[in-house]
C-alpha cells in the first residue's frame, strides 16, 4: 500500500484497525494463495527449477556482493561475468529465491544495456512471458528492479562510446519497459488484482511517469513502517513513455470496476493518481473526475448517495483518501455538497469511514469550505470521543490552526468535553485532560463510579493522541490556557513531561511557541531538572529545544546548573552530547569567551527570525 501521512494509530475505544492488503483478512489470504502458486500452483507442476548447483554460485555471489569492490572495472568485469553465467536460464534465476535476491542487488550495478537483455530474455521472443515472471513472488521482485534502473538511462558510460551506441544501448531496456507495459495493458485486469503482479504496474507505473520511491526490498520484515511519505525521486523520461503512460492509464481505467472491490487493485488505481498528480496534473485530474463519475453513478438505494456506501469498504475507502487528498477546490465542494453534507458525524462515528473524513478536513483547511465542516463535525466531537476516534478530532485542531479559523469554538468545545469548561477554576487542569483524553472526574477521581487507576499517579496516562492534540492547539493564537495549565505542574511533573516519549513533543511546542515573558515562567519551574532531563534520552532532544529558543541569561543559568554534574554528564550517553553541543566546558575555562559566542547565536537568531516574520 502507499505510505500515508494519516494516523492509523491504535483507537481508544477499541476502534476497527483497517489492514493493509496483504496483512490478515482477505488481502492477507490472497497473498498465501499467490505465494502458493509461486512455488507449486502458477505453476510448477512440471515447471524446471534452478538446480542446487546454480543455487549454492547465485548465493556466492552474493556474499560477494556484500564485500564490495576496491575499484569500477573490478566491478564491470564481475557483473559482466556473472551476467553471463545468467544467460539462457534468467527467468529460472528470477524465480528461485536465491537467484531472485541477488540479482535485484546485481542490476543496480549493471549497465543499462545489460539490464534491458535481462529483461528481453525474461520477456521472450514476443514479451508473452512478462507476465509469468511478474505475477511470480520472486520473479515479481526482479522485472521490478530491472525496470526501475530506467532511471539511469541517460547516464553516460565510462568507456568512450558514440552517441548512436549510447542511444541503442539505453534503447534496449526502454524497448523492454515498453514491451512490460504492452503486456500489463494486454492482461491489465489479471495484473492488477494479483497480489505480486500489482506491485511490478505500480512500479511501472512510477517509471513511465518519470518517479522512483525507495525500493521495496529494503524493507526490513517484521519492522512497522512511519506513517511517513516516501522520498520521492524525480528523473528524465524518453518522450516514448509520455505517450505509453496515457495508454497505460487508458487501459487501467477500463478496469475502474477493481477499484472499489479488490484491496489489491485499489493500491495500483492509488499509485496512478498520485504518481500523476506529481508528474502529469492534467491528467491527473481527468482521472480524478473519472473515477468520482463512476463511484457516484453506481446504484443505491433511493435518495442515498453511493458514496456513502464505498466510504464504509475498506478497498474503496483508501481510494477515496488519495482523490480527496489529491483533488482540486471544485470537486472537494462538490464531494461535500452533493454526497456528503449532513452525513460527516454519522460517517465520522465509523470505524472505516472515520478516515477519509479526517483526509476531507485536512484538504480543506485551505478553502472555506473548512467553515461547513467544522459547523458540522462539532455537533458531535463528544460522540466521536466516546467512539475512540482521536483521528478526527486531532484533525479537527490541525485544520484550525492551518485555516486560523475557528479557533475559539474548538478550545470551548474541548473543556466542554472534558468537563473543565465550568466552573472557572477547572481550566487550569485542561493540559493533563487533554494528554491523557480524560474527563476531569475521572482523571481527579472525584466520581467514584467512574473512578481510574492510573490517575492516581499525575502525568502518568499521557497518551499518543492527547500528545498529537496539545500540539494542535499550541499553533493556536490564544494558547494561554494551555501555557496557564503547564505553570501549575510541579517541577516533578514538569520532569515526567520531558522524558515522556508523547509528552516531551508537546512541552517541546509549548516552550518553543510562548513569548518570551511566558518562556521565562516555564523555564523558572524547570530550574533543578535539568541535570536529570539531559541524562534522558527524550528530555535531552527536550533540553537541546529549551536551549535553542532561550535568552542568553536563561543559557547562563542552565548552563550553570549543569557544570555542577560534569562527571555524570561526561559519562552519560545522552548527556555528552549535550554538554558538547552547550559548549560547557568553555563555560568552565573561559567564561567570557563562551559569553560572547551565546550573544552572537542569539542576535543571530534574532535577525533571522525578524526577517522571517
Amino acid at each position: 500500500m502507499l505510505a500515508k501521512t494519516e494516523d492509523r494509530k491504535p483507537q481508544k475505544g477499541g476502534g476497527k484497525k483497517r489492514r493493509h492488503p496483504g496483512e490478515d483478512g482477505e488481502g492477507g489470504q490472497r497473498k498465501r494463495r499467490g505465494g502458493d502458486e509461486g512455488e507449486n500452483g502458477q505453476g510448477d507442476g512440471g515447471r524446471k527449477r534452478l538446480d542446487a548447483l546454480s543455487v549454492g554460485y547465485f548465493r556466492r555471489v552474493g556474499e560477494r556482493l556484500s564485500e564490495g569492490f576496491e575499484d569500477n572495472e573490478e566491478r564491470e568485469m564481475f557483473v559482466e561475468n556473472v551476467l553471463t553465467e545468467v544467460k539462457g536460464k534468467a527467468t529460472l534465476v528470477a524465480m528461485d529465491r536465491t537467484g531472485s535476491i541477488t540479482l535485484q542487488r546485481l542490476l543496480p550495478l549493471s549497465s543499462p544495456d545489460q539490464v534491458g537483455e535481462v529483461l528481453a530474455e525474461l520477456g521472450g521472443e514476443s514479451g508473452s512471458e512478462f507476465k509469468t515472471v511478474s505475477c511470480d513472488r520472486c520473479g515479481g521482485h526482479v522485472v521490478e528492479s530491472a525496470v526501475r534502473q530506467m532511471s539511469r538511462w541517460t547516464e553516460k558510460e565510462s568507456s568512450a562510446t558514440t552517441e548512436e551506441e549510447e542511444e541503442e544501448s539505453c534503447g534496449v531496456l526502454e524497448a523492454q519497459v515498453l514491451s512490460l507495459s504492452q503486456v500489463v495493458r494486454d492482461n491489465s485486469a489479471e495484473f492488477i488484482k494479483h497480489v505480486h503482479g500489482s506491485h511490478v504496474v505500480r512500479t511501472l507505473l512510477h517509471v513511465l511517469a518519470g518517479c522512483l520511491g525507495p525500493p521495496r526490498t529494503e524493507a526490513r520484515p517484521g519492522v512497522k513502517e512511519r506513517n511517513i511519505v516516501p522520498q520521492m525521486t524525480d528523473f528524465e523520461i524518453p518522450t516514448s513513455f509520455w505517450y505509453e503512460l496515457k495508454s497505460l492509464t487508458e487501459t487501467l481505467m477500463d478496469n475502474v470496476n477493481l477499484s472499489v472491490t479488490d484491496a489489491v487493485s485499489s493500491a495500483v488505481f492509488q499509485t496512478m493518481l498520485t504518481v500523476c498528480h506529481r508528474k502529469r496534473p492534467k491528467l491527473c485530474k481527468q482521472l480524478l473526475k473519472r473515477i468520482m463519475e463512476y463511484l457516484t453513478s453506481r446504484s443505491a438505494a433511493p435518495g442515498v448517495s453511493p458514496l456513502l456506501v464505498f466510504l464504509k469498504d475498506q478497498a474503496s475507502s483508501r481510494l477515496i483518501e488519495t482523490i480527496i487528498q489529491l483533488s482540486h477546490k471544485a470537486l472537494l465542494r462538490d464531494l461535500y455538497k452533493s454526497h456528503l453534507k449532513g452525513q460527516l458525524v454519522d460517517l465520522a462515528l465509523h470505524p472505516i469511514a472515520n478516515f477519509p473524513i479526517q483526509r476531507l478536513t485536512a484538504a480543506s483547511a485551505k478553502y472555506k469550505l473548512f467553515l461547513r465542516l467544522f459547523d458540522e463535525l462539532i455537533q458531535g466531537v463528544e460522540a466521536i470521543l466516546a467512539a475512540g476516534h482521536m483521528g478526527v478530532i486531532v484533525q479537527l485542531a490541525e485544520s484550525c490552526a492551518e485555516s486560523e479559523e475557528k479557533q475559539e469554538e474548538m478550545m470551548q468545545c474541548l473543556l466542554n468535553a472534558f468537563h473543565c469548561a465550568e466552573p472557572g477554576s477547572r481550566h487550569v487542569s485542561c493540559l493533563p485532560l487533554f494528554m491523557s483524553l480524560l474527563t476531569y472526574e475521572v482523571y481527579y477521581h472525584t466520581d467514584t463510579a467512574e473512578g481510574s487507576t492510573h490517575t492516581e499517579v499525575p502525568l502518568s496516562s499521557i497518551c499518543y493522541h492527547g500528545s498529537r492534540l496539545v500540539q494542535a492547539l499550541a499553533r493556536f493564537k490564544e494558547r494561554s490556557l494551555l501555557l496557564s495549565s503547564l505553570r501549575t505542574l510541579t517541577p516533578a511533573d514538569l520532569l515526567t513531561l520531558a522524558s515522556d516519549p508523547a509528552g516531551s513533543h508537546v512541552l517541546q511546542a509549548l516552550i518553543t511557541t510562548s513569548s518570551d515573558k511566558g518562556r521565562d515562567k516555564i523555564l523558572k519551574r524547570l530550574e533543578g531538572q535539568y541535570v536529570q532531563m539531559a541524562c534522558s534520552r527524550l528530555g535531552s532532544r527536550v533540553l537541546e529545544a529549551v536551549w535553542n529558543s532561550a535568552s542568553v541569561s536563561h543559557r547562563q543559568n542552565i548552563a550553570q546548573e549543569l557544570v555542577g554534574s560534569e562527571s555524570q554528564l561526561r559519562s552519560d550517553q545522552f548527556a555528552r552530547h549535550v554538554w558538547a553541543k552547550f559548549a560547557l566546558s568553555h563555560f568552565i575555562h573561559r567564561r567570557a569567551h563562551w559569553q560572547e559566542i551565546q550573544t552572537g547565536e542569539s542576535k543571530k537568531r534574532k535577525l533571522f527570525s525578524d526577517i522571517l516574520e
